[in-house]
């Protein structure tokens, strides 16, 4: 019986010892495991992380292109707006030269008669007035006829040209100048010296003084002026023109105006 306990004992003994060896195996595979498991999801999660970081550093480079984009887009809706308001002003300017050469052939036709008229009023003002460079005044309006005439010469460059005319004998009217020529006294060609004042007075003097005279408008023609009177101004003005003496106040003779008629 005793020994029969005893079986017992020892048996329950390795049963115990076997159960708690057991446990302390399990036990210390189940540590194990959630420590791998722990390591696990620390992997997975610094995985994680950097995934996460690297989604972030995207999102904000996306971010920045994103900027970066639309300052450019907004610059190009600036520059295009530019371009579009140079592009409807050059199409207006396309238009107006169209518009111009449409007409140039019309103005061509209206403009030449014009000029024809114009030179033929300075060549009737040249023949009426005051006969001073008269051989350098009708060549100038025939030279303005011959150009009228030129198939090679553009209807501008006429223009020019018959405006020049206009203006050099504008200018005849507020210049004064000597200048040599002849004319007849007392039945003879003589050389003398010219003087113009403007157009108020074309005045002659041979040389020596001898003979000094003016034109006559009434009479048209000169006539002899008296030399006490008028020898020195004469003498004195054609020095002033040619820039010998300076500037000096000159008695000359001046026909009076006449009124119009009511």
């Amino acid at each position: 019986m005793l020994n029969n306990r005893k079986i017992t004992c020892l048996m329950s003994s390795a049963f115990i010892f076997a159960v708690t060896g057991l446990s302390s195996q399990a036990y210390a595979t189940s540590i194990n495991e959630v420590m791998q498991e722990g390591e696990n999801r620390a992997d997975a999660g610094a995985t994680a992380q950097t995934q996460i970081d690297s989604v972030a550093d995207q999102t904000e480079k996306i971010i920045n292109d994103y900027r970066t984009v639309t300052k450019v887009v907004d610059g190009l809706r600036v520059y295009n707006a530019l371009l579009q308001t140079q592009l409807d002003n050059q199409q207006s300017e396309m238009q107006a030269l169209t518009d111009s050469i449409a007409n140039v052939a019309l103005i061509e036709r209206q403009i030449i008669p014009l000029m024809t008229r114009m030179v033929d009023a300075l060549d009737g003002f040249v023949q009426l007035d005051t006969p001073f460079l008269m051989k350098e005044r009708t060549g100038r309006i025939e030279r303005l006829r011959e150009v009228m005439e030129r198939s090679d010469v553009s209807a501008a460059e006429k223009f020019r040209i018959v405006i020049e005319g206009y203006q050099i004998e504008n200018d005849y009217g507020r210049t004064i100048e000597a200048y040599k020529g002849s004319t007849e006294i007392n039945g003879n060609q003589l050389e003398v010296d010219f003087l113009r004042i403007g157009r108020v007075a074309l005045l002659y003097q041979t040389v020596g003084g001898e003979h000094t005279g003016a034109w006559d408008k009434t009479a048209g023609a000169f006539v002899e002026l008296p030399p006490a009177t008028y020898q020195k101004q004469v003498l004195d003005g054609l020095k002033i023109a040619r820039k010998q003496v300076a500037p000096d106040l000159l008695v000359v003779p001046v026909a009076a105006p006449t009124r119009a008629m009511q």
